[in-house]
């Protein structure tokens, strides 16, 4: 009874901390540049909040129009071309591009890579062209593939064979779910999973590993 409770509990509680913490941390720093601007009395507490919803939907709105698209694009220009910055602000941005547009073009696609007999890790095709990178890389008919840890946020990248992998009918956000919760996921996810059965001497069993160490 316990642990039921604290199944349900603790998903609820974790995800209230992350949005408090979201919320007050955009509160304390856009709340602290409003004050000063705003006339005495027009300022409440959220106002931080709001402000900041409205700049993201407002950036997004704008960069549907071209001329911000080139504003946007020098602006990405001279950030690259300063040392640590062009570094942590790349990292940062492929990311996110990692998660929106891996639905839109598919070039993100969900896969199980076969490490071993019966031994599968769930992973996400991240590139299958090497000719921008060095030599040796990867080559034709090899694909790397991004393997998220469970249980904490991390991967490590793998180049395989393009036959080591096999495509599974599942979005990026369920795979990555999946792979974090070592495997433990709703039905609906889980019946995209193709299942592999394994002979061990005296005994028959069906295994299906899906984690990272």
């Amino acid at each position: 009874t316990f642990l039921k409770g604290l199944t349900v509990i603790l998903p609820i509680g974790v995800t209230a901390y992350i949005i408090y913490w979201l919320a007050v941390s955009a509160e304390s720093l856009l709340g602290g540049l409003l004050r000063p601007v705003l006339p005495g009395g027009w300022y409440v507490p959220g106002t931080g909040i709001v402000a900041g919803l409205a700049l993201i939907f407002g950036v997004g709105t704008l960069m549907g129009l071209w001329v911000f698209q080139k504003l946007f694009h020098w602006a990405e220009i001279l950030v690259e071309k300063i040392p640590l910055i062009k570094s942590l602000y790349g990292g940062v941005k492929d990311l996110m591009s990692f998660f929106s547009t891996s639905q839109k073009d598919g070039s993100h696609r969900v896969v199980m890579v076969t490490v071993a007999e019966n031994v599968r890790l769930l992973g996400f095709i991240t590139r299958d062209d090497f000719s921008d990178l060095p030599e040796g890389f990867g080559s034709e008919g090899e694909v790397s593939v991004y393997l998220p840890m469970s249980y904490q946020i991390g991967g490590f990248t793998v180049v395989v064979p393009r036959s080591a992998v096999k495509p599974i009918d599942m979005s990026t956000e369920e795979a990555m779910r999946l792979a974090m919760t070592a495997g433990l996921s709703t039905e609906k996810q889980a019946e995209h999973l193709p299942k592999v059965e394994a002979t061990v001497p005296e005994k028959d069993t069906q295994s299906e590993i899906v984690e990272d160490e």
